[in-house]
């Protein structure tokens, strides 16, 4: 990739944008597009006419489209956004705006289509190229400025359209926009072809990890041992002294916060919500509380418990670690945690393994009630869990090597997300530097 700086340099006007090439030229964006056009460019199709409809989820945050559903004129052209080919449009609702989801609309078939009110619609004037306007509009520079303008509270901030209206940026002449949109084209197909390779390299890693748990905590260690049918359907074979149980009778669960009666009540205990509960065991404890808040309404555990997050999706992606580490030997949490204690003929680290293997999760999802994003998995779940046990010294054992084993994989993985962040970073730090003119990549197109 051949690149360099622009021979002459000038102050550009903007104090977050610095100097810029000689002959780029400032303007506010309202000089150089057009936004949310009408939905009567619509009129000349059949109201029943079938449009690609976008909801959120269908506009990615590397500018992919995703236009398998669509609706009737007659059902969206009230109450959604318009807009046609060639358009671009951006997710203007916090986080989705941040994370930089928008896309050019392309492959819309009828020629226009309709979607989710929280997108913002940009059609570039004559003098702006649509590719020049789509990198520009997933910059750092458009978005982290669009951070300021942000209006609401909470989770429902939006950028307004007046943020783009005034949007000021010094725009290169039309064929140097294409040709910066031509090299950002290549350079990022090509990091993007590296990333996708990491990620599906992730998620080998995770299949690895995953089989290799359900493996050594259904079937044992030892591929010579006699096996016998587990009476559980989709247990299958299993060693033949491992002792088939319901789970109530090698358990106990939510344990009583009388436990934490011999502390004072002003006493600052580890505090979890969901979010310091990772999806690979791990426990953030930065959180305290004292008793006095907690002692109501929230889940109680103690050091050596083990908790899962029962909640959808929480609960399918594997949340839930041991509880280690917390100081005072005991704390508090969300109310969306279900807490294990192993009897004295169950390893804490092997009902760990359990608890997060393909085997518990997947039954798991049968037993959820609620509706929607709100479903749960029920303590009588667990209680009625039937699984054959093997004996404590061999759960001890297959836990250590679950230990060593999984390490191998969680390295390789953390190894392979830092490349992916590198990658990342790159992909972003190219963009801003070609559409602001850092960079001159007239002679590398």
């Amino acid at each position: 990739m051949k690149t360099r700086a622009y021979p002459k340099y000038k102050s550009s006007g903007v104090e977050w944008l610095g100097d810029v090439p000689e002959h780029w030229v400032l303007k506010r964006s309202r000089y150089m597009l057009s936004m949310n056009p009408s939905k009567q460019e619509a009129n000349h199709l059949d109201f029943e006419t079938e449009l690609a409809f976008l909801p959120m989820e269908a506009v990615g945050g590397d500018g992919s489209l995703r236009l398998d559903a669509t609706r009737p004129i007659s059902e969206v052209s009230t109450g959604y956004t318009f807009f046609a080919e060639g358009d671009v449009a951006f997710a203007k609702i916090t986080p989705c705006f941040e994370n930089g989801k928008g896309a050019i609309m392309r492959g819309l078939g009828t020629g226009c289509g309709f979607g989710t009110t929280e997108l913002t619609v940009m059609r570039p004037g004559k003098d702006l190229d649509v590719e020049y306007l789509y990198y520009l509009s997933i910059s750092d520079e458009f978005r982290k400025n669009g951070e300021a303008w942000m209006y609401g509270a909470g989770g429902q901030k939006r950028v307004p359209d007046d943020y783009v209206k005034e949007f000021r940026f010094c725009f290169p002449p039309l064929p140097e926009q294409q040709a910066i949109a031509t090299f950002l084209d290549g350079e990022t197909g090509r990091i993007d072809a590296l990333l996708g390779k990491k990620e599906r390299l992730l998620e080998l890693l995770a299949e690895q990890r995953s089989t290799l748990i359900s493996r050594a905590v259904t079937k044992g260690l030892d591929a010579t041992v006699m096996m016998k049918p587990s009476s559980v359907e989709w247990l299958g074979d299993v060693p033949e002294h491992w002792v088939l149980k319901r789970s109530r009778y090698m358990l106990s669960m939510n344990p009583s916060k009388q436990e934490a009666n011999h502390l004072d009540f002003e006493t600052e205990l580890a505090f979890l919500p969901m979010e310091a509960v990772g999806g690979d065991g791990s426990l953030r404890l930065d959180a305290t509380r004292p008793i006095s808040e907690v002692s109501t309404g929230y889940t109680f555990f103690a050091e050596g418990d083990v908790a899962f997050a029962k909640i959808t999706p929480c609960f399918e992606n594997g949340k839930g670690a041991i509880m280690r580490g917390l100081g005072t030997g005991c704390g508090f949490g969300t109310t969306e945690l279900t807490v294990m204690r192993p009897g004295k003929d169950l390893d804490v680290e092997y009902l760990y393994y359990l608890s997060i293997s393909d085997e518990f999760r997947k039954n798991g999802e049968a037993w959820m009630y609620g509706a929607g994003g709100q479903k749960r998995v029920p303590d009588d779940y667990v209680k009625e869990f039937r699984f054959c046990f093997p004996p404590l010294p061999e759960q001890q054992a297959i836990a250590a090597f679950l230990d060593r084993e999984t390490s191998k994989i969680d390295i390789l993985s953390a190894k392979v997300k830092t490349v992916i962040e590198k990658l990342k970073e790159y992909r972003t730090a190219l963009i801003s530097a070609a559409v602001t003119g850092k960079i001159d990549v007239r002679e590398a197109v």
